[in-house]
């Protein structure tokens, strides 16, 4: 075996651990991918020779990577969708099954997801590296450029937040559950299904570059919505702006957003965005 498969097989060993600590730091698979497989190219560019601690090593450079991302996301209020690239590693099987990753996504919860991304880059990485992982503080400290007790800080600050904001986790799960109800039947063309979860009231307002509009009433939206089903298929569930909302974003470009406004287990409005200053102004991040 020569040194690129070893290193192969033994970033394949690490790769389920290096997956969780990038999917609390981003909570977006597709940014998982891009974090992880930059863990291995900088793995299969460095001197390995004065590497003791292999797992560790990995996981200081999947923080460092995951902390970039966040920064550049904050700058940018928006989330960067890029579509996944292909994993350079060939020596063993790829990734997490989908049922690993459902329960990857149900372990962290979506309300844990929502405080997490009202957290400063290096509060959530403090946080989820020290809490959800065990890493010495000093440790910490090396990758976010501050003193041990800096961080320590940094951690405590952000466990106030999240033990204050994990409310919100019954409405989320419910909005989801309607959301997806909606989705399914537009995907399959159901306009009795449709009905179902739309208020007789519903408005739906839309703003896209060429313009505004608005559509008020459940069944004459509704028909109209039916014969775009097939458009419904290049959609992605997502939190937007903290709600349960849905994204369009063909070739990892975000194009659409959907935001609704659920009330009695019925969708009483729909914001459609498409305009790309609006949509700039959005805060986004993909939820499985």
């Amino acid at each position: 075996m020569n040194e690129r498969d070893y290193l192969a097989e033994r970033f394949e060993e690490n790769r389920t651990h290096l997956r969780a600590v990038a999917y609390r730091m981003l909570g977006s698979s597709s940014e998982v991918d891009d974090a992880v497989q930059e863990a291995w190219l900088r793995l299969s560019r460095a001197d390995t020779a004065g590497i003791d601690n292999l797992g560790g090593w990995l996981t200081t450079v999947v923080a460092r990577v995951c902390l970039d991302m966040l920064r550049s996301r904050k700058s940018r209020r928006e989330e960067p969708f890029a579509p996944a690239a292909p994993e350079p590693v060939a020596t063993s099987p790829s990734g997490n099954t989908p049922e690993q990753e459902a329960v990857l996504a149900d372990s962290i919860g979506l309300a844990l997801l929502v405080v997490l991304d009202r957290l400063e880059p290096a509060e959530r990485l403090a946080f989820v590296l020290h809490d959800m992982f065990g890493i010495p503080f000093d440790e910490i400290a090396s990758i976010v450029g501050r003193s041990s007790e800096a961080a320590r800080q940094l951690a405590s600050r952000a466990r106030r937040r999240v033990r204050g904001g994990g409310a919100p986790d019954a409405d989320l799960v419910r909005q989801r559950e309607v959301v997806e109800a909606f989705v399914a039947a537009l995907r399959a063309g159901d306009f009795e299904g449709l009905l179902a979860v739309l208020d007789p009231d519903l408005v739906v307002r839309a703003d896209m570059p060429t313009g505004t509009s608005e559509v008020r009433g459940a069944t004459t939206w509704a028909k109209g919505a039916v014969s775009y089903g097939h458009l419904v298929q290049l959609t992605q569930f997502a939190l937007v702006d903290g709600a349960i909302g849905v994204v369009v974003a063909p070739q990892g470009r975000l194009v659409r957003a959907l935001r609704f406004t659920i009330a009695d287990g019925k969708i009483g409005e729909i914001e459609v965005i498409g305009n790309p200053a609006r949509l700039g102004e959005l805060e986004v991040t993909i939820v499985e």
